[in-house]
């Protein structure tokens, strides 16, 4: 069975080149291994120096690699589609020399990057796919979008069909609006259903996992946090933590001295949540990384024989944080065997947006949706080895005047 590996976080925290060093582990230790990127800034060509495109290019011995292009996979896997988004657009004025017959929704670029993997998993080509995602704000995004389009497409779709084959004739010649073709609609419906079995494969912990990375800053740290509720909220497994370009500890450098210690003070944090991950750290490597040998070196600092030992193996898949609705709010359950033993040490506090879980000496962070960001605690439960936290949530409240 192929074994996907996706590799997201902010920015600029070089998971390109965490994803990277991966790939090189996996295809030195004898696995055919594909190293993909759905990040429009495409950073794979630059690691290794090679010229890298829509094509699967050989990098080196058991190693490819892959620069997704959507415009192209647009065009050539759903052009019917293309071409009736296209002409609904004419309503509104554009033209199809306008807007081109290239024209693609918005954010659904990085969508059809994510259909290819689908494919490239189903082919059986490669033992190992390794991910460099789009930043977690698109990845994001692109994560939930087929849960949302299931929405619409179960309650919509069926009575769209029939209405574009009464309406299609009626509005082409009174109105002037071209509605979607036959043809058009089975691609947007084909569409789908090949987005629901990408949701099953990137969320069966059997298959697929994600690892984040991140750098010690606040805003990243803070996103990374989110990213990882988040991940957890819509179901997919996250099975590890890299923490890149942690300075050396130098007591002569004041510089350096200075900035070590505001990464320990996040670090801390970063332990408080992510106490139920493998966290790795990364040392700040003293160039860029370009070419195979600093690949290498990166492949050095990362895995340790322990690491080495396990990188791809599955995890476990577990589910330690479940929200539930309620009547009248929403549920948060946490499994804390032997809790009951210590209900009275066990402190629940709201801290900005994240909830504090205080249990004797030991505290826990949790970054919390923002629909109970402002929520309020209306009780707390402990029972059968389990934490549940009962929040009040005032729904589609009346504006005062």
């Amino acid at each position: 069975m192929s074994r996907i590996i996706l590799f997201t976080g902010k920015g600029g925290v070089g998971k390109s080149s965490v994803a990277a060093a991966h790939a090189v582990k996996s295809a030195s230790d004898g696995r055919k291994t594909l190293l993909v990127s759905t990040d429009m800034a495409h950073n794979i060509a630059d690691i290794f120096e090679k010229t890298v495109g829509p094509e699967i290019t050989r990098l080196a011995d058991n190693l490819y690699g892959l620069e997704l292009d959507p415009d192209r996979m647009m065009r050539e896997e759903y052009p019917e589609m293309n071409r009736s988004i296209a002409a609904m657009f004419s309503q509104a004025g554009f033209t199809a020399d306008k807007i081109g017959t290239d024209f693609i929704f918005p954010g659904f670029d990085d969508l059809f990057c994510l259909l290819k993997i689908k494919s490239l998993y189903e082919s059986r080509d490669f033992e190992r796919i390794m991910v460099d995602c789009a930043p977690t704000g698109e990845t994001l995004s692109l994560l939930k979008l087929p849960e949302l389009l299931a929405w619409y497409m179960e309650r919509f779709f069926p009575v769209g069909k029939m209405m574009v084959r009464v309406l299609s004739p009626i509005s082409r010649y009174r109105y002037h609006v071209n509605l979607p073709t036959s043809q058009g609609m089975d691609d947007i419906g084909r569409l789908h259903g090949h987005l629901m079995e990408l949701q099953e494969l990137l969320k069966n912990p059997q298959i697929s996992s994600v690892r984040l990375v991140c750098t010690l800053e606040k805003m990243v740290v803070e996103e990374t946090k989110r990213s990882y509720m988040y991940l957890n909220l819509y179901g997919y497994q996250v099975d590890g933590l890299f923490v890149n370009r942690l300075l050396p500890r130098q007591k002569e450098n004041l510089f350096l001295r200075h900035w070590r210690q505001i990464q320990d003070k996040y670090m801390t944090e970063i332990g408080m949540v992510f106490y139920d991950l493998p966290i790795h750290s990364i040392p700040w490597m003293p160039e860029e990384i370009r070419g195979m040998e600093a690949v290498e070196r990166m492949v050095d600092s990362i895995f340790t024989e322990e690491y080495a030992a396990h990188y791809a193996d599955l995890s476990a898949c577990t589910e330690h944080e479940i929200y539930e609705k309620t009547a009248d709010g929403y549920l948060l359950r946490l499994q804390l065997p032997g809790i009951e033993d210590r209900e009275k040490e066990l402190q629940v506090l709201s801290h900005g947006p994240d909830l504090d879980l205080i249990l004797g000496h030991m505290q826990r962070r949790i970054p919390l949706p923002d629909l109970l960001r402002a929520a309020a605690i209306k009780e707390v439960r402990c029972e059968n080895g389990e934490l549940g936290i009962y929040f009040s949530v005032e729904e589609n409240p009346i504006p005062h005047e």
